[in-house]
């Protein structure tokens, strides 16, 4: 199943520099594993914010719950979830 999700980063300001990287850096090394297994299939930075819109590929809702609640910004993250299925006019054989 295709999900499309909107994830705004929100850090508490006070946040330790430091705390804030070690998440980041955790966080880019768990979507990277997400995306060389084929569930995390397209990241997009959204210009002018700390926000992404991401294509998952997972089995079910409950996975992609399992996923996105792995992420170690989750607690800081405000997210959106809309499923995608195939559209009769697209030309692509690999989007479904």
């Amino acid at each position: 199943m295709l999900f499309k999700v909107e994830m705004t980063v929100k850090l508490p300001p006070d946040m330790p520099v430091e705390q804030a990287n070690r998440i980041k850096a955790t966080e880019k090394e768990y979507s990277q594993q997400l995306q060389r297994q084929g569930k995390w299939r397209h990241l997009w930075r959204v210009a002018g914010s700390y926000a992404n819109v991401s294509i998952f590929d997972v089995e079910d809702n409950a996975e992609l719950q399992a996923l996105i609640s792995g992420l170690p910004l989750f607690p800081y993250m405000e997210i959106s979830v809309s499923p995608l299925c195939r559209h009769p006019s697209s030309i692509r054989d690999d989007d479904s």
